[in-house]
């Protein structure tokens, strides 16, 4: 929920790339879904046809992943496919779920599989060899100061030529034939190792892995026996709940499959047509709530389309798409009067939504003014506009109702009905109808509407400066962050110090000596607004630091056009209200009886409709110009810069209300 500031949603380039044939079918769909900022694209390059290519090669893969995990599958089994809508993107994710999840028992499966085969080979190799059963593994496996002893297991013609070879190096060796393999325990002297196993390499003879233990043989493969019956359950286990995943994932698989091969197919025709030129290339900016959508609508309907997104690079400014909540969106409107927000920039729409509706209302402060405005928004505005459904038309309306509401409340709480009308010609005081005699005071005498106004002015430029300060840490503008902390230390410190020794006024409640001691801080503050703006503007900086410290005097007393404004529109109601009076008593006392009183009484009617009809008009019209004033010279340009593309959707547009010809 923002509350200041808000950002713009975040925006996806979107590429599409159709057949010829069937662009305008793409396009046809691209309008219909209505989220789509296009922009100019240029011909298709090879980034986009290897984009295309790489998008093939990973459907392939998916596709052959899928019939790795269906060749664990004994047999043959009948799945009959959902016709359930389903993404590429959700089927290549589905993929590489089941694959893992696949290959992480087949991992298992395998590494019990190895244990079983090494504990045989230890078993039917060892045992071959003449008084084995005695000895120790260690025995099998010394490795020692001068000694050391291996067991190799040879091809017969590979045991040959081992003899002929590493007869000088061995000192012993034992073997024993089974099957046309020959197994050979060799001892041999520690400096020869290196030789004798690169001769064991050459010849392609196995080296057995002899665990490192001190049991004797037969001692070791009695229990190594009990450990691999456990093993094969193990092994059993997993095969059943490899083939129980396989069968839990069949109808997934199969809908996968179809899918992708689909999709292959697609992509395989369109890599074709993009090597002959026979396609098109439409790209533009899609907001990311709507990306999804959008490429699964063009996938269903074009069958020959590929669709690419990518976040915005650096260098990239996309359209901005401003998103605010519900009471906040019509204001919109006014920010984009100053300018649209960058797409990686603050959007002051919230901030300006609170001033802008509060200053309205204060300026234009009558109950009546108020419910005349939300009249003329209703059913007026519509006279002025060429499409009252569109969307700035709707969204301006809703400005108006909220400025016209604000207003109504300060009206009601003022006492305010067409200036002192109820006074005038009820008697009715405007302390007695206010809801809050605070609030009338203070609306109602000009001094204290000036300082009221000059505290919102103080509090609506800091707000300024603060988030000025902010966006200059987040940029690591050095210049900017420097400048506003000076302007306020000097507006902190400088004030009250200002204040105690040119009117004696002492805004804080201190002592004499430690209004001196303020200057330190003030001056230390003007220091930083020099050096801020000479690191912002060079040279230049070094004179218009001046105008940053005399502006802060000369924004604040702009504020005063609330005051002057609000007044203006109460005295001129009381003014017409007096001049109406004037009239209709001149008429009553010029004629005779109960003809001058109806004449008197209608002419003062009508010249109280015609004047505050008049009022109202120019009320509202002050009120809204000098808000938007306000909102944009003494505050936005304090911190925002605008500048950035406003979103524009390829969509249809159907008004309801279109005028042709001339006006009579």
């Amino acid at each position: 929920m923002p509350l200041i500031v808000s950002l713009p949603e975040p925006m996806f380039k979107l590429k599409v790339v159709t057949v010829k044939d069937s662009f305008e079918k793409a396009l046809s769909v691209l309008q219909e879904t209505g989220v789509l900022h296009i922009e100019e694209a240029k011909e298709l390059s090879p980034v986009e046809r290897e984009a295309v290519e790489e998008r093939r090669v990973q459907v392939r893969r998916a596709l052959t992943a899928v019939q790795d995990v269906l060749s664990s599958l004994p047999g043959e089994r009948e799945v009959f496919v959902e016709d359930v809508p389903l993404s590429i993107d959700d089927a290549l994710e589905g993929v590489r779920k089941i694959q893992a999840g696949h290959a992480r028992l087949l991992s298992e499966i395998q590494e019990q599989e190895q244990k079983i085969a090494l504990s045989r080979g230890l078993e039917r190799y060892l045992t071959l060899l003449p008084g084995s059963a005695g000895m120790s593994l260690g025995d099998f496996r010394h490795s020692g100061t001068y000694l050391f002893t291996a067991v190799y297991v040879f091809s017969e013609e590979g045991f040959r030529t081992f003899r002929d070879r590493a007869a000088s190096r061995i000192i012993e060796e034992v073997h024993a034939s089974s099957g046309g393999e020959i197994v050979a325990y060799v001892i041999a002297r520690k400096e020869d190792r290196k030789a004798l196993e690169e001769i064991v390499s050459t010849l392609g003879a196995v080296p057995l892995d002899i665990p490192d233990r001190d049991d004797t043989l037969s001692a070791f493969l009695a229990e190594e026996g009990k450990r691999r019956e456990e093993r094969e359950r193990d092994l059993a286990g997993l095969q059943r709940n490899l083939q129980g995943f396989i069968r839990d994932s069949l109808a997934d698989l199969a809908l996968y499959r179809e899918v992708l091969t689909a999709e292959y197919d697609r992509l395989s025709a369109l890599d074709w047509a993009s090597g002959t030129s026979y396609v098109t290339l439409m790209e533009g900016w899609v907001p990311e709530g709507a990306l999804d959508t959008v490429s699964a609508r063009l996938r269903e309907a074009v069958p020959y389309s590929f669709v690419d997104s990518r976040r915005p690079e650096k260098g990239e400014e996309p359209p901005t798409r401003l998103r605010n909540p519900k009471g906040i969106r019509p204001f919109e409107v006014v920010v984009k009067l100053f300018s649209v927000p960058r797409y990686r920039e603050w959007d002051p729409t919230p901030v300006v939504a609170y001033f802008f509706a509060f200053f309205f209302g204060i300026m234009l402060n009558d109950m009546v003014y108020a419910a005349g405005l939300l009249i003329l928004a209703r059913f007026f505005l519509d006279k002025l506009v060429e499409d009252p459904t569109s969307e700035g038309t709707m969204l301006f309306r809703r400005v108006l109702y909220i400025g016209g509401v604000v207003s109504l409340i300060f009206g009601i709480l003022s006492g305010t009905y067409l200036g002192d009308f109820l006074n005038r010609y009820f008697g009715v005081s405007l302390d007695t109808i206010a809801l809050s005699r605070g609030i009338q005071q203070r609306l109602s005498d000009p001094i204290s509407f000036i300082v009221l106004a000059l505290i919102i002015g103080l509090v609506h430029l800091n707000l300024a400066h603060l988030l000025g300060l902010i966006r200059g840490i987040q940029e690591r503008n050095r210049g900017i962050v420097l400048n506003k902390i000076g302007l306020f230390l000097i507006q902190v410190f400088g004030i009250p110090y200002l204040f105690h020794g040119m009117l004696q006024i002492d805004l804080v409640p201190v002592s004499g000596a430690v209004f001196g001691m303020f200057a330190y801080p003030m001056y230390f503050g003007l220091v930083l607004v020099i050096v801020g703006s000479v690191l912002q503007m060079g040279a230049l900086g070094a004179v218009f630091w001046l105008f940053d410290v005399t502006g802060i005097l000369g924004d604040v007393m702009s504020y005063s056009r609330l005051a002057g404004v609000g007044l203006a529109t109460f005295y001129l109601a009381s003014s017409f209200n007096l001049l109406a009076d004037w009239v209709s008593r001149g008429v009553t006392s010029a004629l005779p009886g109960v003809f001058g009183v109806a004449v008197g009484f209608l002419l003062g009617l009508v010249l109280l409709v015609i004047f505050h009809v008049f009022n109202l008009l120019l009320s509202i019209l002050a009120a809204f110009i000098h808000s938007l004033r306000l909102c944009f010279v003494e505050f936005l340009l304090k911190f925002f810069e605008g500048g950035g593309r406003e979103y524009s959707p390829l969509q249809w547009r159907l008004r309801k209300r279109i005028i042709l010809g001339k006006k009579s």
